[in-house]
């Protein structure tokens, strides 16, 4: 991750993720974004800079966002590229289009161009800049075009109500895509010819910019980054504080001479977890193959649903005895067409079989001691009354 210090930025490249700190001074002078960029005001979230060949016109805009706001989430899909932007309406008291900045009402004319050919290359560019939470610096999280090729065009600009002491106003819901620069940067020419010479800006614009400026929508290519699956250690997955400890002791204790009736426990344990998992019927050990219960998942709106069947494995092991790949191909080789898996263990799996389950893509949801904590103390279910939680199963 590349970081800035606020003497550099007037030659600071636009790098994704790249911190870029603020100044020392006390008051807005040492705000980073007004020298990083030019003629970009220093104040507000939604910061539009002017075309000086026309100053009713858009030549790029900064969206500053701390994407914490609990009333107004915005927030970016970091593994599709999308984001998601509220207008600046927000609080009750203007027109929808009647903002300080003027934002909304750009929101409302630049989706209007997005949807007209004749108009497109009067779309601006977005840099997209979060707050980091350290004084004044700034994260630059991307260059955004308007829209997304996977959200219907009348859908990635959408107005709705809220209420706030009383008073409704409305406001903006906005979809955008982060651009995928691959090794390029945004230089500082663009965003200069942008400014003072429209006409001719986009030979100095990436090729990402020039794509969806020449196609529009079919243009988009976002920038994708796939979350890498971590393979949790035994420690991740068994519990770690007292109370924890005592909830699964207190199982473990339970089923020590009856292992087999954990499988009504986890069955319980999964229906509490999600009310959407129902009807499990326990086989008998001596038929069951190994698969310890059937159930289903309930999927849609009450009267009018699918039932998608599940199987499920229970172990009751103690910490130091793992599920191992013995036991997951077990239940992965009971799974028939249209259905999936759940395990679980008072303890932990190891990482042999959950790299297997993981690098074959088996529908299978591994629930641990940790979760099995997580999932009864999130429902009442403590160490003290875990052990009278266990005999009304009985």
């Amino acid at each position: 991750m590349e970081i800035y210090n606020f003497d550099e930025l007037t030659q600071a490249p636009l790098l994704i993720d790249a911190i870029y700190k603020g100044g020392t001074a006390k008051n807005i002078s040492a705000e980073p974004l007004h020298t990083l960029l030019p003629r970009t005001s220093n104040q507000g979230g939604f910061r539009i800079t002017h075309r000086q060949d026309n100053m009713n016109l858009p030549a790029y805009v900064v969206i500053y966002t701390s994407l914490s706001e609990l009333e107004w989430p915005d927030y970016l899909d970091a593994e599709s590229g999308v984001f998601r932007y509220y207008g600046d309406n927000r609080h009750p008291g203007n027109d929808l289009h009647d903002t300080r900045k003027k934002g909304n009402a750009l929101l409302r004319d630049v989706f209007s161009w997005l949807n007209n050919p004749d108009d497109i290359n009067k779309i601006p560019p977005f840099l997209i800049f979060q707050k980091t939470g350290d004084g004044r610096d700034v994260k630059f999280l991307g260059l955004a075009a308007l829209g997304n090729i996977n959200i219907p065009p009348d859908r990635d600009l959408i107005s709705f109500w809220r209420t706030m002491n009383d008073q409704r106003f409305q406001n903006y819901e906005a979809y955008f895509t982060i651009l995928d620069l691959k090794q390029e940067s945004i230089c500082k020419d663009w965003l200069i010819s942008l400014v003072y010479d429209y006409e001719n800006n986009i030979k100095y614009a990436p090729m990402c910019w020039k794509s969806f400026i020449s196609k529009g929508r079919n243009g988009i290519k976002p920038l994708k980054a796939p979350k890498i699956q971590n393979i949790p250690s035994k420690y991740e997955q068994l519990t770690s504080n007292e109370n924890d400890n005592e909830i699964i002791q207190t199982i473990s204790d339970f089923y020590k001479s009856n292992p087999q009736g954990f499988e009504k426990c986890a069955s319980s344990i999964i229906q509490i977890m999600d009310p959407n998992f129902y009807e499990f019927n326990l086989t008998r050990p001596w038929r069951d193959g190994g698969r310890d219960a059937l159930g289903k998942y309930r999927i849609g709106v009450r009267n009018n649903y699918l039932n998608v069947e599940c199987a499920l494995e229970a172990k009751c092991y103690s910490d130091n005895t793992s599920v191992g790949v013995k036991e997951t191909s077990r239940l992965i080789s009971r799974i028939k067409y249209r259905q999936f898996g759940i395990l679980v263990t008072t303890s932990y799996v190891d990482s042999q079989a959950r790299k297997e389950i993981l690098e074959d893509g088996h529908p299978i949801l591994l629930i641990t001691a940790k979760n099995i904590a997580s999932i009864l103390r999130s429902n009442g279910i403590v160490s003290s009354t875990v052990q009278a939680w266990l005999k009304a199963l009985e």
